[in-house]
């Protein structure tokens, strides 16, 4: 049997490397030393969330891209500065949000002239592992409202049968890591980045109404 077959990193589980009591700080540095699934071996470093923990909303997005895990900084690629505008546009102060990630290393893949590294998305299990550092940020910054941005965020929260089209802009309530939870699904930022050039507008002022609906939740 090799030597990386046997490594902790072949559990797929983070819940060895997240250390009990910890406030969010200890939390951060913690998991900067995470082997809990494969993807520590190609990423720079961990990108864990950001804010204070009392935060009225949380946040949650799928994972690094390569601006962050170059920073070690959640959200701040385009996608990020496109959500901050929008969040800005909603009546929500980003700097009064925890903002963080389903998944907290970058997984790529390399291609094109200098091979340079494109997103690709996590897997349920590679998702499933990280669960017990997002579980642990819940728990401290006890958010009134997560935000949930797109579906693998969705899914690492709801359950794999999750579809962001059935239930975005929608408040839920649901039981999230054994506690009441609401919650409020819309699409990730960079889905906008993605869209035709005849269609980003539009589904910019989407991502806006939905963030609006948060903004009304949380003024109530």
């Amino acid at each position: 049997m090799s030597p990386s077959s046997t490594g902790p990193e072949d559990r797929y589980t983070a819940a060895p490397f997240v250390p009990d009591g910890a406030g969010l700080d200890a939390l951060r540095r913690a998991a900067a030393g995470c082997r809990g699934c494969p993807l520590h071996r190609d990423a720079t470093r961990t990108v864990f969330g950001e804010g204070e923990a009392g935060a009225r909303v949380m946040l949650v997005g799928e994972q690094p891209g390569d601006q962050e895990d170059r920073q070690g900084r959640p959200f701040v690629g385009p996608a990020g500065r496109l959500l901050d505008r929008a969040l800005a546009e909603a009546g929500l102060d980003p700097a009064d949000a925890y903002v963080t990630n389903a998944v907290k290393h970058f997984k790529f893949t390399r291609a094109g002239p200098g091979k340079r590294r494109i997103h690709k998305a996590p897997s349920l299990r590679e998702t499933t592992a990280c669960g017990p550092w997002l579980a642990a940020e819940l728990a401290l910054v006890e958010p009134e409202l997560v935000v949930v941005l797109g579906a693998t965020a969705g899914k690492a929260l709801l359950g794999s049968s999750f579809r962001v089209g059935e239930v975005r802009g929608t408040l839920l309530e649901r039981e999230i890591h054994g506690r009441p939870q609401r919650l409020l699904p819309t699409v990730h930022p960079s889905s906008v980045l993605r869209a035709r050039d005849q269609d980003r507008e539009a589904a910019y002022e989407g991502l806006v109404a939905d963030l609006r609906i948060a903004a009304r939740a949380l003024a109530k």
